[in-house]
């Protein structure tokens, strides 16, 4: 099981982008845009409160040497990545926290909650 259906019982969307464009969306009362803060950006450019989240999980999955860790899980507070649970070795983790820091919108990774072993 993938990262995405683990985590936000999903199946990877058609044409989920890790880092995709910004949707432009239109404000109901004004003829201004607004713009969707990276940490939010969906899998596809939509806005999406977990967005950041689970463009790292996309990333997880893409990534062969990442995509069976199963006892990890991927969580954001703003443009932080959190991480939490067990991964099996240093290596892994530090491999874990370089693809989340390349995701956009990636201000930090938090691993206080990740145990070794």
């Amino acid at each position: 099981m993938g990262w995405l259906q683990r985590i936000f019982g999903m199946e990877k969307p058609q044409n989920a982008q890790v880092n995709p464009a910004p949707q432009v969306q239109q404000a109901a009362t004004s003829t201004a845009t607004q713009s969707i803060p990276p940490e939010r950006l969906g899998l596809n450019g939509e806005y999406d409160q977990s967005g950041l989240a689970k463009r790292v999980a996309l990333a997880f999955d893409q990534d062969a040497q990442l995509k069976n860790v199963d006892s990890l899980w991927v969580a954001q507070t703003s443009g932080t990545v959190v991480l939490k649970g067990k991964v099996p070795s240093q290596e892994i983790l530090n491999k874990m926290m370089s693809v989340a820091r390349n995701v956009h919108g990636t201000t930090s990774v938090d691993t206080t909650q990740v145990t070794i072993g």
